[in-house]
């Protein structure tokens, strides 16, 4: 199908942008919360506004307001041209700030030399490194150029990187020459020693056949091009066919390619289309409000290369007209809160942990009084620390978000306005044009409502495939487009939903099922700790046991006997955790994950089972 946009209809597609501004909901105006909901409803359903009630574990977001027919290029074009002088992004720690004109015109710059260099509609860059304004850079010049982005984890070795550029055959790599103890360009050339001898752009390699240039963002190296010898490329011609591409490009197109963070086996690559990430961002943004506040600087400390970044972050800004404020290269407490501190950020990204972590800070030397409200995502957070944000961070309309790269990534979120309740337990809402059902594992069947199953979703947001990789996208996606999440969860008379855990990461103990999540909420009332990850570990007996891995605040000591009698009489005695043991951190993921294989791996080696 050819998807050709006129200007009439991007005009149009702008005019539905604008509505959402003229909503200019008063700062003073504080309803009810089923006054909220009943009014952010009332956006979204096409009829008279009521507060539904399920009768069934599936629930559907209605919407009035249609789902946007365009590309990653043509979002940011209109983005341009209504907000020109705006700031788009500003990294602090390079000292780099563009408007929305300004980084327009260093795309168009960035797609023509790409073209220039000989890569073509469909053909994969990755791009490998941390936070930096070449990432976002070459998140849209790729997108314009109708070339599909590889995000690659800036944590690969060598056998991942090799993986990962093989599956996806990719044409070029867009690094910095090092980053902490990662040596990028090192490693590149430890896979592909042809480099050294190669021609620019003209890379032979035997191990990664389908790659011709390494692009450098910071330093020039032997057989590899510079990032400014691609803003230079680019010629009239070059200019003209990337304007003409335009009309060419297809909002179904593949765009980006996600890699799993590989907790379990080898990563697989999700496939997203611009259809996937233009709309989750836009929908995302009406809910979280930024078509009603005057302005929206967000500090984004989480990583460019995941969906949480590229997506609520990159393609967010282009849909909204917010402001990215990078307060560091790699993740940085301190610098968090500079950076809300001295660009005045209102709004905070994060998952658990990076919130976890600046709350550890000594917060009170900060002025955080422009933080008003925040997204948290990647993992369950504790109730604890969500008080702890509204009492110590002033961040009151702090929304949980769920979702999986799988899905753009997010399929449930929370509303401004919620009760305590429903931030504290729940992941909010479902999203605009998606559905999502709980199943029964084992029979596929959707189970009565609050019982807890396996959530499925479908709609827009699903990806289009695990590259090249046909058996392990149907083991995820069926035949009639759910994907199956792994995720156990359960949905309430009004469809806010709890994530009760992942179904490998339950505990069967003695026939008990018992979902981690729980226990850990429980264990954050505690009130000498800090973060808690309950684990199951191998149990001769009864299968499996519960393990309690816990950090404590800076200057506490604990035992495990008052650890354990702490839950004595307060949770049921099977998910008292029968070990307790005491860490100064958790195996991370680069993207703030806990990984929970690794963590199982070692306290089992620990407790010598």
């Amino acid at each position: 199908m050819s998807a050709l946009i006129s200007s009439s209809l991007l005009r149009s597609c702008a005019h539905s942008l604008r509505s959402v501004d003229s909503l200019k909901l008063s700062k003073t105006w504080r309803p009810c919360n089923t006054s909220w909901l009943l009014w952010c409803r009332s956006l979204h359903v096409d009829s008279a506004p009521h507060i539904p009630t399920l009768t069934s574990s599936y629930v559907h977001g209605t919407s009035s307001i249609s789902l946007l027919p365009l590309t990653v290029g043509q979002s940011l074009q209109i983005a341009a041209e209504r907000w020109p002088d705006r700031e788009a992004v500003v990294f602090l720690q390079d000292g780099i700030r563009k408007t929305f004109a300004q980084f327009q015109q260093d795309v168009d710059k960035a797609a023509a030399g790409l073209l220039a260099l000989g890569l073509k509609r469909g053909d994969r860059l990755g791009v490998w490194g941390p936070n930096t304004y070449e990432w976002i850079l070459f998140q849209f010049a790729t997108a314009k150029a109708g070339i599909i982005l590889v995000s690659l984890n800036p944590a690969y070795q060598l056998r991942e990187l090799e993986f990962t550029l093989r599956k996806v055959q990719c044409k070029a790599v867009v690094c910095p020459t090092s980053f902490k103890t990662q040596k990028f360009c090192e490693m590149l050339r430890e896979i592909c020693p042809e480099i050294d001898v190669a021609a620019l752009g003209m890379i032979k390699s035997s191990r990664l056949p389908d790659l011709r240039m390494v692009i450098v963002t910071d330093s020039r190296q032997p057989g590899m091009l510079h990032v400014e010898d691609v803003m230079r490329a680019g010629e009239s011609q070059h200019h003209k066919e990337l304007m003409d591409l335009q009309s060419k490009l297809y909002f179904d197109e593949p765009i980006n390619i996600q890699f799993t963070s590989g907790t379990t086996g080898s990563p697989k690559g999700a496939t997203l289309s611009h259809h996937n990430i233009v709309n989750n961002a836009y929908f995302l943004g009406l809910r979280m409000g930024y078509g009603w506040r005057p302005r929206v600087r967000v500090c984004i400390p989480v990583p460019m290369y995941h969906c949480f970044g590229s997506v609520l972050g990159g393609m967010s800004m282009a849909m909204h007209g917010i402001t990215l404020v990078f307060p560091s290269t790699g993740y940085d407490g301190r610098a968090n809160l500079q950076a809300i501190q001295n660009e005045k950020c209102n709004f905070l990204y994060g998952t658990p942990t990076m919130f976890i972590d600046m709350l550890s800070q000594d917060i009170h030397k900060y002025d955080l009084s422009s933080a008003e409200a925040g997204i948290m995502a990647g993992s369950p957070c504790p109730p604890e620390i969500m008080r702890k944000l509204r009492t110590d961070m002033n961040v009151k309309e702090i929304m949980i978000g769920y979702g999986t790269t799988e899905n753009s990534p997010v399929t449930f979120l929370g509303f401004p306005q919620d009760n305590e309740e429903q931030k504290m337990n729940t992941v909010g809402c479902i999203m605009n044009h998606t559905e999502a059902k709980v199943v029964d594992p084992s029979t596929g069947e959707t189970v009565p409502l609050g019982v807890s199953g396996e959530l499925l979703i479908r709609g827009y947001c699903v990806m289009l495939e695990y590259w090249d990789n046909p058996e392990k996208t149907s083991e995820v996606i069926s035949k009639d487009r759910w994907y199956r999440t792994g995720d156990i969860a359960s949905l309430d008379s009004v469809g806010y939903c709890r994530i009760e855990g992942r179904i490998k990461d339950m505990i069967i103990r003695g026939g008990e099922n018992i979902y981690p999540a729980e226990i850990e909420q429980f264990l954050h009332t505690h009130p000498k700790v800090q973060e808690a990850q309950v684990i199951g570990v191998k149990d001769e007996r009864l299968g499996e046991q519960v393990c309690a891995c816990i950090k404590l605040k800076e200057g506490q000591t604990s035992s495990v006997e008052e650890i354990r009698a702490f839950c004595k009489g307060q949770i049921s005695h099977f998910k008292i955790p029968h070990y307790v043991i005491f860490v100064d951190g958790y195996p991370l993921t680069a993207s703030g994950k806990i990984q929970k294989n690794k963590l199982r791996e070692a306290m089992e080696k620990k407790l010598g089972l």
